[in-house]
């Protein structure tokens, strides 16, 4: 799942046919069992590194570059709310769009998109001549190529390895690990040359994602067999297929469901008051190490998504969340920042784990055709809650203070994977992929009902 991660929180081939809409992919069996490292898969895994390691480099940048020209803390999220909010509102459309087009142009398309806008942004803090409007629509821009780009993440994996789940695990790890060298990045280029000058590598990083997509050759698409139609009506009559095969899992809508809850109640309101609490109360270098565990743990988290294979996915995943509690409770608690740093590293891990879990669920268990658009459904949920518990995070911190907040928060990190064990459709779904040690005929998925058509 996307956190946004946070955690959070990702096409087709250059020799498919373009505009082939809700194109089924070729099974496992016929195109045979590829390897997770190859060629093309070593283009994708460079493309998310890169283009993640520029995502942590721009809050950096946009802070330090609207407070030097002026503007205040609510300039800096405005700012950045821009980019969220057409981020979130647009998503399930590009979903819709991904499954109707080639996803790889389309992807290849969003990232020249914000090369250009990024580029755009270096130029005016070059310049000096920074207006906050147009900030907000270089990120409103950005958004919503993200909107467009982001479904066909979910349909370019299952593409490039017949092992699903250590594709997810070894993106994972690179995300993870350019989170990390990210903000160090940033500070550097922000104290050797000026905020300009991260916007100009992020809009590097966009080049770099764009001439990576454009070299992959991936197994050609089968035949098409969707809906061909055009216009208005099939862009809703696509829009609401989408929803019917979202809504038909129990399994599906019920993670999302008691997500947007872990959104309000835990994330939300975590990364804020977390931030303030640890830099009030023992500096801005000890927040960087706490971070920097976080970061680590999401490293060992992939690490360990790459070695086991557990029947029950979900099962697993939800088990591995009870170590996010500590990250939050450590912090409420008022220990000290190794045990702190220790907290947020084994919740690192656990959420890490949990999102290759549930990434590789999703990708198996849906049919290809519809698969950008229940994508898009699960990033929108996912992402939809997360700004209102960090809206709720100031009063309630008011109200009964930050420490409580944090510790309140720990303990909801508890009742989360609680209720995602409750319910037999998350507990009891079987993986959909075979592992490459087993038998060679993939299984085929545990579905709850019929599926149209």
């Amino acid at each position: 799942m996307s956190s946004h991660s946070g955690p959070s929180a990702d096409s087709t081939g250059g020799t498919s046919a373009s505009g082939a809409a809700g194109s089924p992919e070729l099974p496992v069996e016929a195109r045979g069992q590829r390897p997770v490292w190859s060629r093309d898969f070593a283009l994708f895994f460079v493309a998310r590194a890169v283009a993640r390691l520029g995502d942590t480099m721009l809050p950096v940048a946009l802070a330090t570059g609207l407070l030097q020209h002026g503007y205040g803390v609510g300039a800096v999220g405005l700012a950045m709310a821009s980019t969220v909010a057409a981020f979130a509102g647009l998503v399930v459309f590009g979903g819709v769009i991904a499954d109707r087009f080639d996803t790889r142009k389309l992807m290849i398309g969003a990232d020249l998109v914000r090369l250009g806008t990024q580029a755009l942004a270096a130029v005016l803090f070059y310049s000096g001549h920074v207006v906050l409007w147009q900030v907000c629509a270089i990120g409103f821009a950005n958004g919503i190529a993200g909107a467009v780009f982001q479904p066909g993440v979910a349909s370019t994996v299952p593409r490039l390895a017949s092992d699903i789940q250590g594709v997810n695990g070894a993106i994972r790890i690179a995300e993870s690990a350019a989170q990390l060298g990210g903000p160090a990045a940033a500070g550097l280029l922000v104290g050797f040359a000026s905020p300009g000058g991260v916007f100009a590598a992020h809009a590097a990083t966009y080049a770099v994602s764009a001439l990576c997509l454009l070299l992959l050759r991936l197994p050609p698409l089968a035949p098409d067999s969707g809906p061909t139609g055009h216009g208005g009506s099939a862009f809703r009559a696509d829009l609401v297929e989408g929803w019917r095969e979202f809504r038909s899992r129990t399994w599906l809508w019920g993670v999302i469901a008691i997500w947007c809850v872990y959104m309000i109640a835990v994330w939300g309101p975590s990364v804020p008051l977390v931030a303030t609490e640890v830099v009030q109360q023992h500096g801005p270098r000890a927040y960087g190490l706490v971070n920097s565990a976080l970061g680590a743990g999401t490293v060992v988290g992939g690490l360990l998504a790459l070695r086991l294979r557990p029947r029950r996915m979900l099962r697993a995943g939800a088990v591995s969340l009870f170590l996010f509690a500590g990250f939050p409770a450590s912090v409420g608690a008022g220990l000290g920042v190794p045990a702190m740093a220790v907290g947020a590293a084994f919740a690192g891990a656990g959420m890490s784990f949990w999102g290759v879990m549930w990434a590789t669920s999703v990708q198996t268990q849906v049919p290809p055709d519809v698969l950008n658009r229940i994508h898009a459904y699960d990033v929108a949920g996912s992402l939809a809650m997360m700004p209102v518990g960090q809206a709720l995070a100031g009063p309630a911190a008011s109200a009964l203070g930050a420490d409580r907040v944090l510790l309140v928060a720990g303990v909801v990190s508890l009742v989360i994977p609680v209720a995602l064990l409750v319910v037999p459709a998350i507990r009891d779904l079987v993986r959909a992929d075979v592992p490459p040690a087993g038998p060679g005929v993939r299984a085929t998925p545990e579905r709850e009902c019929p599926q149209p058509g």
